[in-house]
């Protein structure tokens, strides 16, 4: 397909570098590496300013020219600008003087920022001509390719494994999509639907239009940096699944850095897997470039429990390059990291954001974040779709008759012994 409006060249393979036009290609014929988008830079420059940029309205696609799509945004015009929340209490909490959140939980339409891929994918999907969708995921992805898909008129499959969080379920189920469970892990899925893409040439999303797909993880970066006042922070710490996020956050700094919006400046980014499926996290802290894949993930974290990771070469090199680190919290100090997100921001998180603060807990306690440097927490989706993972933390709540002097006993009680939650 000939380029049109866009500011891309084509697709170039990650680990060869050779050159291929922007069609639905996902993997380098030499050296069977991934491909991703080659921009023309110079093109970009000459576009897009600050200046530019502000004058648009506050969503993702106030960075396009970043973005591989040729015309018009026809998906998920909506997504993104998500809130950037300084918090101290949080860093309080966590041991360190100036903490960030960039809160994705409440992106549009499905409280993830798997909204930010799904415009970009489902855009460049339309410029194909694909009338049928789909995805392998683990949960936030399958919603948010119901979603917009519902919203485009597109036809849509998605694919997960069969034993997700009902919340997630039934976030897809909603749009009116066909929604497929598979009896096995993540890998088992996504191995499925390279099957399907192929067989039936449906525009999958994170197979065949991976590497517009994986452009859309850029612009929470991109709003980081502009929301610090065109400024990069000294730390970021990431949820870890296939891994694209985090090298996605590093090129959007570098992106800013080459198109002189921001100075250059010496950044970490950390990454934050759970201890019972944490393949990129085992191979920076084992120190080797391969990934061991993980058969069998064993953690309540499901939403980042994929075993072989696509990306995880890339997001070792991502993490080592910046001089970064791994962390692998467990379950329960995943509960630990939600609860405490959620007492001291007000920001109830999903599994892999409570994996995000727990790790940085530690990453903190390891003197990798020093107390007087700034670091932001990405936080991905929203705590209202893994309920479960904290629905053992609490005990009854009190019930008492509708009479002051009822409330004046169980004040007392609150007061004087352990506090107790009042409905």
């Amino acid at each position: 397909m000939a380029e049109k409006n866009g500011c891309f060249n084509g697709l170039k393979c990650r680990e060869c570098g050779k050159k291929f036009p922007a069609e639905v290609l996902y993997v380098c014929d030499d050296c069977w590496g991934p491909l991703e988008v080659d921009y023309d830079y110079d093109k970009i420059a000459a576009r897009l300013t600050k200046e530019t940029i502000l004058s648009r309205k506050p969503n993702m696609w106030r960075y396009k020219e970043l973005l591989p799509i040729e015309g018009d945004v026809t998906v998920g015009q909506h997504v993104g600008y998500t809130p950037l929340v300084k918090s101290d209490r949080l860093g309080k909490a966590l041991g360190v003087k100036t903490v960030y959140v960039k809160n994705d939980t409440v992106n549009y339409p499905t409280l993830s920022f798997k909204d930010r891929v799904v415009s970009v994918a489902l855009s460049r999907a339309k410029e194909f001509g694909f009338d049928t969708v789909g995805c392998a995921s683990t949960g936030n992805l399958a919603n948010s390719v119901a979603a917009n898909a519902a919203a485009a008129g597109l036809r849509a499959f998605v694919v997960i494994p069969s034993n997700l969080e009902l919340g997630k379920i039934i976030g897809s189920l909603i749009y009116g999509i066909n929604v497929v469970g598979v009896e096995g892990t993540y890998d088992n899925v996504n191995r499925l639907c390279s099957e399907i893409a192929g067989h039936y040439n449906w525009g999958m999303v994170n197979v065949n239009l991976r590497p517009y797909y994986a452009e859309g993880s850029k612009t929470m970066g991109h709003e980081i940096a502009e929301q610090l006042d065109w400024q990069l922070p000294d730390h970021v710490v990431c949820p870890m699944a296939g891994g694209s996020l985090i090298c996605k956050i590093e090129k959007a700094f570098n992106e800013f850095i080459k198109l002189g919006f921001v100075d250059k400046h010496d950044f970490h980014i950390h990454g934050g897997q759970a201890e019972g499926c944490a393949p990129i996290v085992e191979m920076v802290k084992e120190n080797r470039d391969w990934v061991k894949p993980i058969r069998e993930p064993k953690t309540i974290v499901k939403s980042l429990a994929i075993g072989d990771p696509a990306d995880g070469p890339f997001a070792r090199q991502t993490m080592i390059g910046t001089g970064g680190w791994g962390e692998n919290p467990t379950d329960e100090e995943t509960v630990w990291g939600i609860r405490t997100l959620a007492e001291t921001t007000g920001i109830f998180a999903e599994t892999a954001g409570g994996v995000t603060v727990a790790a940085a807990k530690r990453l903190i306690d390891a003197g990798r974040i020093k107390a007087d440097e700034s670091v932001v927490l990405c936080i991905t989706g929203n705590g209202l779709k893994t309920k479960e993972a904290v629905e053992g933390e609490f005990d009854a709540i009190d019930s008492i008759q509708p009479k002051l002097a009822a409330f004046d006993e169980l004040l007392k009680k609150i007061e004087g012994k352990e506090p107790a939650t009042v409905s």
